[in-house]
């Protein structure tokens, strides 16, 4: 039987039975993907949390409602170019990359703002929403991971990778 004595106490004993031992935080790490189509970079800077043994998609991450991709700091998007992602046509710059998870489908949000916390979405200043495609992973990815990828000529794919699920939307570099 737990006795517990004080607040103090009473939060080292809830964090002793959720597994976690004194003094241990979860941090999420610095990341970033990059990738050079057509001469032009396109790079996206976030934050790297962990599942640490949780369910993310569903219960961390609720669905139908908007969710940035990391932790931290707002999600960055830098484009060198204009893009088109999925039905945008994203002028170059900073932007900020949020989502929306579903169980089969998923929604991008690109947001005017930049460098604000990830908890302070602020809808008045979306650019605009697109369609993601969703995949099952066969085995579970730890580490949030944002991933670039070339597909020859002008073309791209932004995904974001997490759990057992791939949301993913490919991308066009605009001349």
């Amino acid at each position: 039987m737990l006795r517990v004595r004080g607040a103090v106490s009473l939060t080292f004993a809830l964090a002793a039975l959720a597994g976690a031992g004194f003094g241990q935080r979860y941090t999420s790490p610095p990341a970033n993907a990059g990738v050079k189509i057509a001469g032009k970079q396109i790079g996206v800077e976030y934050y790297a949390p962990s599942m640490h043994g949780r369910r993310i998609m569903g219960e961390l991450v609720p669905f139908g409602q908007v969710w940035c991709p990391g932790a931290n700091i707002a999600t960055g998007l830098t484009t060198e170019a204009d893009l088109q992602i999925g039905t945008l046509k994203l002028p170059k710059g900073a932007w900020s990359i949020w989502a929306i998870p579903g169980e089969k489908e998923w929604t991008l949000v690109i947001n005017k703002q930049t460098g604000q916390n990830h908890l302070d979405y602020d809808s008045a200043e979306d650019f605009g929403r697109t369609k993601m495609t969703v995949t099952m992973l066969s085995a579970p990815v730890e580490t949030f991971r944002i991933a670039l990828t070339a597909n020859g000529g002008t073309k791209g794919t932004l995904s974001l990778i997490w759990e057992t699920t791939e949301a993913s939307i490919p991308f066009t570099v605009l001349q």
